[in-house]
């Protein structure tokens, strides 16, 4: 067997295993994207197309609606944690376990296991999901290739910790500038500091509070954070510009347009000279009380609950098709460099979705 070709037959923790050991961070899917095509081809059921680095495939028997269940293949930058490792606790580590090639391994695996489900099915594998929308694998099949996206029902089997997670923060990304005068710091009369001037801007963030927001039993808990400040040219010298760049996670009830006003009506009054959105993409409302959503909390069990963060639950939602978040991932541990999954609830996400689909 070829290092990268991928054994579908396996179960899904030990393929997990062999997808992280794969890398493919954000930009660099093309390897993975190969492997994955290649298995899929693999199976006489499906077919199987591709688009850049994202590839689809779906079965066509005719059944009364269609499910789709979608996952990205990239992970953040690799931060000494591959390859992979097994340890005695039944844990897998490494880079991408939990977010989210545990969940890509359970689509492969339904995939290659569930050749006559009762929905036909449609499984989505695409890139640059951990960066800029922009660039986002999921968003450019929505544009360019919308009918392979179609669906009744999605499911994106990002990390949940095994329970279904209901919507999707917003979130947007904006840059707050100040601007001074330069000059030398041994005479710094003479200039005026655009650092000091973001300290309001700092201030109103340490002072905000966020919002808490209930939607169809969800509680959403929102937050407004600096998240990086920019500013200084050298040890002697007065800064003449400083950025403070501030993330606004917000609860799916409100619109684009409504969260940006928000964020502009925060920082009315500091002493800010350009407010530059750097990047943007909104929530999901949870939509639990579609009967195709139901349907799937019933058959999976447990307990919904709200989504923090952002997922493309959202492009989904913008596309007309329900969906939720269910998968064996452990969200907390996502992007660190101790990342990490147990590997029975990947076993455990399988067999619930494979008793949903196959029953």
């Amino acid at each position: 067997m070829a290092p990268n070709t991928l054994d579908l037959h396996q179960d899904a923790a030990r393929l997990t295993a062999q997808l992280v050991d794969i890398p493919s961070v954000s930009g660099d899917e093309e390897t993975l994207a190969d492997a994955v095509e290649e298995a899929l081809r693999g199976l006489p059921h499906l077919t199987v197309d591709r688009y850049g680095n994202n590839v689809v495939a779906r079965t066509a028997l005719g059944r009364a609606e269609r499910v789709v269940l979608a996952g990205h293949l990239d992970t953040v930058p690799l931060a000494g944690n591959l390859p992979s490792r097994r340890d005695a606790d039944g844990f897998l580590w490494g880079c991408g376990t939990s977010d989210m090639k545990a969940g890509v391994a359970v689509q492969l695996r339904i995939a290659a296991t569930v050749p006559e489900p009762n929905r036909d099915l449609t499984f989505v594998f695409y890139d640059n999901e951990e960066v800029e929308a922009s660039r986002n694998g999921l968003g450019h099949l929505a544009a360019a290739r919308p009918a392979w996206l179609a669906g009744d029902f999605a499911v994106l089997l990002e990390p949940s910790s095994g329970q279904v997670e209901g919507g999707c923060q917003g979130t947007l990304r904006v840059l707050l500038r100040t601007t001074g005068t330069r000059a030398h710091s041994a005479r710094s009369w003479l200039g005026e500091n655009a650092v000091h001037q973001a300290a309001p801007i700092l201030a109103r963030l340490a002072a905000y509070e966020p919002r808490r927001v209930t939607i169809d039993g969800l509680e959403y808990r929102e937050g407004l954070n600096a998240v990086r400040v920019e500013g200084g040219v050298a040890g002697n010298v007065i800064p003449d510009a400083c950025t403070v760049t501030v993330n606004y996670r917000y609860a799916p009830d409100l619109t684009e347009e409504q969260a940006l006003a928000h964020v502009r009506e925060v920082f009315a009054d500091c002493p800010v000279d350009e407010l530059v959105v750097d990047d943007h993409s909104g929530g999901a409302l949870p939509g639990l009380g579609h009967p195709a959503a139901a349907a799937f909390v019933a058959a999976v069990g447990g307990t919904p609950r709200p989504k923090f963060g952002w997922t493309d639950v959202s492009r989904f939602s913008a596309l007309g098709v329900p969906a939720v978040n269910y998968g064996p991932g452990e969200p907390n541990l996502a992007h660190k460099v101790d990342e990490r999954v147990e590997e029975a609830l990947i076993v455990h996400c399988e067999e619930r979705l494979r008793a949903w689909l196959a029953g």
